[in-house]
């Protein structure tokens, strides 16, 4: 069994990972929840949600019990690599929370270190698992766009407040998710090219980015905005022999709307959510439906972190897969600072 101790106890864990962890009792046993003294002073109500759960602010108490098989790295992105340092030199599985580092180096470092101590660490890509990704994969896998040329995917708000701020940091914030979205389903790409600047702060922001991500005769472009106030598709998918068009689907799963545990639904959601795909058939006919969406399950990464761990599986997220998207991110911010 999995035995976990969460090192921050913010929206991420609440939302993200506690409600899918619930309905894995048979895998999955959470002991611990590390929060720092001043973090609980006037958030206690939150720690009574969760009766079996031991709340504590002695890191040594988590770290040196060795019922705990798996440390949950869940802290403000500068304390990623600290925390899952510690954890790995107490010989404990890892799974940290995006960016896993905030440099290549840094996760080279940490991969390193893992090897070293014969412990298993791995990035928390947990959105591979949205429902519209998993939707996606789906209507590739059945190969009925054919060979793929292009695949465009959006993740854009309207929020002029926060791009007018000064500040470099959406990349690793936001692009983090459909960049590796892409290198986890195609791979390293063989071309990036970058642009990436700001509306109101160039040189000192990166609230616009159009990273095209390039695979043989295939481009992946993902773009992030935050100023687009009529929505984009999420995901465009062209091949040579049709399309298909995910519309966006917001948080659709979550369901808390009182004081308490974050309540998710693993319903299927409506037509009005459905995705359009249209191709040619073996007989020359085209062929238009809707696609029902997948169910989103971030629970999936723990499912694979049991099989890596206990039955010597595969890591869904691959050690190069983060350093790429790292890499990518890097070069991103670069560019961003350069843009004139």
């Amino acid at each position: 069994m999995l035995v976990v101790a969460y090192i921050g106890f913010g929206n991420s864990v609440c939302r993200y990972h506690l409600p899918y962890v619930e309905r894995r009792k048979d895998t999955i046993k959470v002991k611990y929840i590390y929060r720092r003294m001043e973090d609980r002073v006037g958030d206690e109500e939150r720690e009574t949600w969760y009766p079996d759960i031991n709340f504590t602010s002695d890191i040594d108490e988590v770290m040196n019990d060795e019922e705990v098989n798996l440390i949950v790295v869940n802290t403000p992105d500068q304390f990623h690599t600290y925390y899952t340092k510690m954890a790995i030199e107490h010989g404990k599985n890892c799974l940290c929370e995006k960016p896993f580092a905030m440099s290549v180096e840094e996760a080279k470092e940490v991969f390193d270190l893992a090897k070293e101590k014969g412990v298993v660490v791995m990035a928390n890509q947990n959105r591979r698992f949205d429902a519209d990704m998993r939707t996606v994969r789906k209507v590739i896998e059945t190969g009925v766009l054919g060979e793929l040329l292009e695949i465009e995917s959006h993740y854009d708000y309207y929020r002029p407040s926060i791009a007018d701020r000064k500040g470099l940091g959406m990349l690793y914030g936001l692009q983090v998710h459909p960049i590796d979205q892409i290198v986890g389903e195609f791979g390293v790409p063989d071309k990036v090219v970058y642009d990436c600047r700001s509306y109101d702060n160039l040189g000192n922001s990166d609230d616009y980015s159009d990273i095209d991500l390039f695979y043989g005769k295939m481009k992946a472009i993902v773009k992030t905005s935050f100023y687009v106030k009529l929505e984009y598709p999420r995901f465009i998918v062209h091949g040579r022999k049709g399309s298909f068009i995910m519309p966006q689907l917001g948080h659709q799963s979550a369901l808390k709307a009182k004081p308490g545990p974050v309540e998710i639904s693993f319903e299927p959601l409506p037509e009005k959510y459905w995705g359009t795909l249209c191709y040619v058939d073996e007989n020359g006919e085209d062929v238009t439906k809707k696609v029902p969406v997948e169910i989103q399950d971030y629970g999936m990464i723990y499912d694979n972190l049991y099989e890596v761990i206990f039955n010597h599986g595969e890591k869904i997220v691959a050690d190069e897969e983060v350093l790429e998207v790292l890499r990518i991110l890097e070069q991103a911010t670069e560019v961003a600072k350069e843009a004139r």
